[in-house]
């Protein structure tokens, strides 16, 4: 099956470089056939790739350790659901997901247009083959997931148990969707510059997947927040870690250009500034991938050092200079229709939530290459910590906020004080009510989270205006109940109404983001069991000590776990330290199980208001002259022993240590957490990614056309009358 595997590579390799050839011959020599045949040898590439991809699955499940990289990243105590995200835990596989990613999304974008775009399909063909060429060559050349292992081992590496997770099933996937759907907006951008095609047709066709993208990278974004949250011993979220800030900066430009676009929809404007976001947010996917292979900073989420980092780097050079190139010499088809009639307008709003927006993209991108510009000039790498990362965003988010509650309000070309009254009167109302109650409740630590606090009010108090004028419109016209005139509403308007779902859910993560950030309460203490430590207003005692020796489903010793039973204001919490055998042969039988990887089971009560969180460090130095002990042992009577019996012999010793550690326990340390708001982080993240969906998904073709004809009369009311206001669908 290998070799089967291997093959699929090299058809996916040939067909990608075919239609490159023959969708660029087509294009030239406006040959529909030849445009066809490069269609179908997209299609064809994303055939073999997804036979590989369930091939080397298919590897995973059944442990097949000829492949190296099964053998190097599974095992047989591996659960079976653990087998099937090990696939992309390696370098190898993650290469195949990405390709087999790109070969999805590139079949459906390019059949949903074959009766369109005809003059932009073909050379979008050629872009996204030529992304499919480059990672099947990597693989074919460089790390394929089809190698032979040296020789065939009976126990696999296993997979990291850092990586044993549920969110490892949706959380990578997720991550390499958004970054793949990023280079469908990429590949048409390149194919309207090169064919000077720059009006708003390409961009409407390929909205859905920059919205899709979009929601894919946000949600992959916010579940490994959440897996670094409960698997992670340190407490926190969000660390910014290099490969962490290297999938933040192209959602940053990609929501900058969601907002954009609709300016040159409408008035023709900023049609440089929207080519220029889709091409550095599709340079910032590949950044993103070339940042995890190779190897140039240090991230717990990279693969460390190998062989990819020349080929990314030189697929990111001639992506930067083309893309800079065909801008620069097609600046006379991008010249903008109108001009910014007023600083005061939405236009003017929305470029300034622009700016603000690459403006954050800048912070992330020069504090996640800070190490490399301070090797260049002073010959060794400095860090940036998050303190210094927050001195920048925090003032930048704050403004973002209060922007996304003028912006979809405020009127066209020009707003008038009577406009700004009837519109931001009643949402600013509501803003200093909420700041004068925190203020009566007392909450004064943080400067910064209260003012996040009222511009959070003042967004929801702009959004449930907008639905409630839209509902009583419709009412007053269609005679319908409340809650059938808001779901016609929002039905008729999904982009509008969905963007403003997602407005209420970015508020309610910052929301959540500065309470947890501004108001958290931490405690490191060494507690001996029966003893108590009090934070924030919660008493957590040390119970008693746990142990567990754990054999996997096959009866193979899996770890070992010391833990502590907490009782937190009379409720039951657990966490542990579990600790799996290292694969380094030089060390002792008994030792191998704690010089290996060890992870953190934390002990997590989530509520709407606070979490309760722990987590313990066991010291276990007083166990250590019990296990030299027994390498001793077991390296004496290495050669009288079987391997059964050897097996038999360990699971005693080790059981013995258990029992010893959970019948004289040694101080544990602990680290206490009473974190207000976090949950709300989780629940706004599923409210944006609603939102998104829903401002993205496709309405009906007859509620399309009575928009489109709404949206032109519209239009022209506001030609002849330049200060009429913005009315609801």
């Amino acid at each position: 099956m290998i070799n089967a595997g291997h093959a699929c590579l090299i058809v996916a390799f040939a067909a990608a470089l075919y239609g490159i050839a023959a969708s660029l011959y087509g294009a030239r020599a406006q040959r529909r056939d030849f445009v066809a045949s490069g269609r179908r040898a997209a299609y064809a590439m994303a055939g073999a790739t997804a036979v590989a991809f369930v091939l080397l699955e298919a590897a995973f499940v059944r442990s097949d350790f000829e492949y190296a990289v099964v053998a190097s990243h599974s095992s047989t105590t591996t659960p079976l659901f653990y087998r099937l995200t090990a696939m992309w835990s390696s370098q190898e596989g993650s290469l195949l997901l990405w390709l087999f990613s790109l070969g999805l999304w590139s079949s459906i974008i390019l059949f949903i247009t074959r009766h369109k775009l005809r003059a932009l399909a073909p050379y979008a063909t050629a872009v996204l083959l030529g992304f499919a060429a480059f990672f099947a060559g990597v693989m074919l050349f460089g790390e394929s997931p089809f190698t032979r292992a040296e020789r065939i081992v009976a126990e696999g590496a296993g997979l990291n148990p850092l990586l044993r997770d549920p969110g490892m099933m949706i959380h990578p996937p997720m991550l390499y969707s958004g970054y793949t759907l990023f280079a469908v907006p990429f590949a048409f951008a390149i194919a309207a510059l090169i064919t000077r095609r720059l009006d708003a047709e390409w961009i409407r066709s390929t909205r859905p997947f920059t919205l899709a993208a979009w929601c894919a990278l946000g949600f992959g974004i916010v579940l490994g927040a959440r897996w670094s949250y409960h698997e992670l011993d340190w407490g926190g979220y969000w660390m910014w870690d290099p490969v962490e800030n290297a999938s933040l900066m192209p959602w940053l430009t990609a929501t900058a250009f969601l907002h954009s676009v609709m300016i040159q929809e409408r008035r023709g404007m900023l049609r440089t500034w929207n080519v220029s976001l889709v091409l550095g947010t599709g340079v910032l996917a590949i950044l993103g991938t070339f940042l995890v292979r190779s190897g140039v900073l240090n991230s717990i989420h990279a693969f460390g050092a190998s062989t990819l980092g020349l080929p990314f780097l030189i697929l990111l050079a001639v992506m930067i200079a083309g893309s800079i190139f065909l801008v620069a010499s097609r600046q006379d088809a991008l010249k903008s229709e109108h001009r910014l009639d007023s600083l005061l307008s939405r236009e003017a709003i929305f470029l300034l939530n622009n700016f603000v927006l690459v403006a954050l993209c800048f912070v992330v991108f020069w504090g996640t290459f800070f190490p490399l510009i301070a090797e260049a000039f002073t010959g060794r790498q400095r860090n940036i910590g998050p303190p210094v990362y927050e001195r920048f965003i925090v003032p930048l988010a704050l403004i973002l906020v209060l922007l996304a509650a003028i912006g979809p309000v405020i009127a066209w070309r020009r707003a008038t004080a009577a406009n700004l009254k009837r519109n931001l009167g009643g949402p600013a109302l509501l803003g200093v009510v909420v700041l004068v109650v925190l203020l009566a409740l007392g909450v004064t630590e943080s400067v910064t989270a209260l003012i996040m606090f009222t511009f959070g009010a003042f967004v929801v108090g702009t959004v449930m205006q907008e639905f409630w004028r839209g509902t009583r419109a419709r009412r007053a016209v269609a005679k319908e109940s409340v809650p059938v005139a808001l779901a016609q509403l929002i039905k008729r308007n999904r982009r509008r109404y969905g963007g403003y779902v997602v407005h209420v859910g970015i508020v309610v993560i910052f929301v959540g983001v500065a309470a947890s950030s501004s108001f958290k309460d931490v405690r490191d203490v060494a507690l001996n069991p029966g003893q108590s430590a009090t934070v924030g207003g919660k008493e957590f005692t040390y119970v008693k000590p746990t142990s567990e020796l754990v054999a996997a489903p096959n009866g193979r010793l899996e770890r070992i776990v010391f833990g502590a039973e907490l009782r937190v204001n009379g409720k039951i919490m657990h966490t542990s330290k579990d600790y799996f055998p290292s694969q380094d042969t030089s060390l002792g039988p008994v030792s191998r199980f704690f010089d290996g990887e060890a992870t953190t089971e934390v002990a997590l009560d989530a509520s709407l208001g606070k979490d309760t969180w722990a987590a313990v460090a066991p010291d276990i130095a007083k166990l250590r002259p019990q296990i030299e002990e027994g390498d001793k042992v077991f390296g004496n009577a290495a050669d009288e022993l079987s391997d059964d019996q050897a097996n038999e012999f360990l699971a005693v010793a080790l059981q013995g240590l258990t029992d010893a550690y959970a019948d004289n326990p040694p101080p544990a340390r602990f680290r206490l957490e009473v974190n207000p708001l976090v949950t709300w982080i989780w629940i706004g993240s599923l409210i944006a990614v609603l939102g998104g969906i829903l401002a993205g998904w496709p309405a009906k073709r007859g509620l399309t056309k009575i928009a489109s004809a709404k949206y032109a009369a519209r239009v022209g009311k506001e030609v002849r009358e330049p200060e009429t206001e913005s009315v609801p669908a």
